[in-house]
């Protein structure tokens, strides 16, 4: 399972979602929406985001925002 968390500088959420992915041990990889044009487009226009972080899984299984609902749904998946 391959999963992205985008996130932007200076975002408590963001860093909150990494916190808790860590804790449980999963493995994810940090995008930065501000330096990543083409990542900030597929967050905003694509899946419609507007708000960070944004974890996505799979075309089924993304959100936005601290989720701990979905983290720990997530977490348990794994």
């Amino acid at each position: 399972m391959s999963i992205a968390v985008y996130t932007k500088p200076e975002c408590n959420s963001c860093d909150q979602t990494k916190r808790r992915l860590d804790k449980r041990g999963i493995e994810y990889e940090t995008v930065d929406v501000t330096e990543d044009d083409a990542a900030r487009d597929f967050v905003t226009d694509r899946l419609g985001y507007r708000q960070m972080p944004v974890v996505f899984v799979d075309e089924n299984t993304h959100w936005s925002g601290f989720r701990i609902d979905a983290l720990d749904k997530l977490t348990a998946a794994v």
